[in-house]
């Protein structure tokens, strides 16, 4: 989660001189899971008032993109005796249990009634906390917008800053013939980003043709891409049709752009620049308008890539942050996963204690991971069978610092 954002007048719950006056980045709650599936993804700005800010059953009120009205948490598994904030000088957070008997966890430690506050350093708020509120309730409290961005399905999906900053992203590029460069871990959804610019794009008519280059032989990538003729090459029994001229008048997508064999990268930098290209074998130069999109989980800043290739790659790059960097969209995920996932099915219900674990989990694989856990979750569940997490249980949090006095 960043810490830039842009003003705007309207906020979730409170006039935009209010927000101004607050002195760090705007902490939020985001909801995770709640037994009222619909909540999942609504969020509140906390408001600071004399340094403090309370969570209860009946405050604050969390809200989702597009409505005017906020709504508090409501939940009988939820004290009303509230949970307090405490801002410190150096960004952290005191937080202090609610004196009920409620069931209260921050990152998977139980915080009894009558334990001392507890701090929260501004990393750990930075990476997003997971609280848990009773039985069946799972919020984020991390840095958020003024204003919750809208959900969106697949890999894109998500309320926080980061994809919604992605999602502009793609809908300011699509408008332009640039190309573009999508950064991204694996499993992030760097070819959904690629198929939403070409849907979004004047080319959205034509043929998206996509590619890995990981995949394409060095002995043969060049003909791959642009093309062959008649013996160019041994087992060239007939003219060859390359990718660029499938892609003609449409978009290029190309995955795993740092595995382009070192030869073939000149050509590349030619046909983005000229538009031109020449078949293996053949005297004669040929066209394409292409719009090309290229994809990597690698830094291309090396002397092992064609630079001039990565300057003009680069003429809009997209990063997409990894899932452990966007914990307040995990729920919206889970939710919209076991959606698609529970088919005609009656609605998958996992035990919250394993969508705390999810919550948890940093996911090196990121949404691609998340996703085929899940699928593992719903068949396991429909032959009943136990529902297990290998290797994903989280490790035991440290003890955490005393509160300030």
């Amino acid at each position: 989660m960043g810490s830039n954002r842009q003003d705007r007048e309207a906020t979730l719950e409170a006039p935009a001189d209010v927000l101004a006056a607050q002195p760090q980045a705007l902490l939020g709650l985001t909801v995770l899971w709640h037994p009222n599936r619909q909540r999942i993804g609504e969020q509140a700005v906390l408001m600071f008032e004399g340094g403090c800010c309370e969570v209860h059953r009946n405050a604050p009120d969390f809200q989702r993109a597009g409505s005017d009205v906020g709504q508090a948490l409501d939940h009988q598994g939820i004290s009303r005796t509230p949970i307090r904030f405490l801002r410190n000088a150096d960004g952290s957070l005191t937080v202090q249990s609610s004196a009920s008997r409620m069931h209260f966890e921050v990152d998977g430690r139980v915080i009894a009634a009558a334990a001392e506050g507890q701090i929260l350093g501004v990393q750990q708020l930075a990476n997003g906390v997971v609280l848990r509120l009773g039985s069946s309730v799972l919020l984020c409290l991390g840095h958020v917008g003024l204003l919750p961005s809208p959900q969106r399905d697949g890999a894109l999906a998500g309320v926080g800053r980061a994809m919604a900053r992605v999602r502009s992203a793609i809908a300011q590029v699509a408008a332009t013939q640039l190309p573009v460069l999508i950064l991204g871990e694996t499993g992030t959804g760097k070819e959904l980003v690629a198929q939403a610019i070409h849907a979004a794009s004047t080319r959205a008519g034509q043929a998206m043709v996509s590619v890995n280059m990981a995949t394409l032989g060095e002995s043969l990538a060049a003909a791959d891409l642009f093309g062959a003729c008649k013996g160019a090459y041994t087992g060239a029994l007939g003219a060859r049709k390359g990718l660029f001229a499938e892609a003609h008048a449409g978009t290029l997508f190309l995955d795993e752009i740092g595995d382009t064999p070192l030869q073939v990268q000149p050509m590349l930098l030619r046909a983005l620049e000229t538009g031109e290209y020449r078949p293996l074998g053949s005297a004669r130069t040929e066209r394409a308008d292409v719009r090309l999109i290229a994809a990597t989980d690698r830094n291309l800043s090396s002397a092992g890539f064609n630079q001039p290739l990565l300057r003009r790659l680069e003429a809009y790059v997209i990063a997409i942050p990894p899932l452990r960097e966007r914990r307040e969209d995990i729920g919206v995920l889970i939710a919209l996963g076991l959606s698609r996932l529970g088919g005609d099915r009656p609605a998958t219900e996992l035990p919250v204690s394993i969508i705390q674990t999810l919550c948890l989990h940093d996911w090196p694989g990121n949404v691609r991971q998340l996703h085929h856990l899940l699928q593992r979750l719903v068949l396991a569940q429909q032959a009943g069978d136990p529902l297990e997490l290998p290797g994903l249980e989280p490790a035991p949090a440290p003890a955490p610092p005393p509160a300030a006095a």
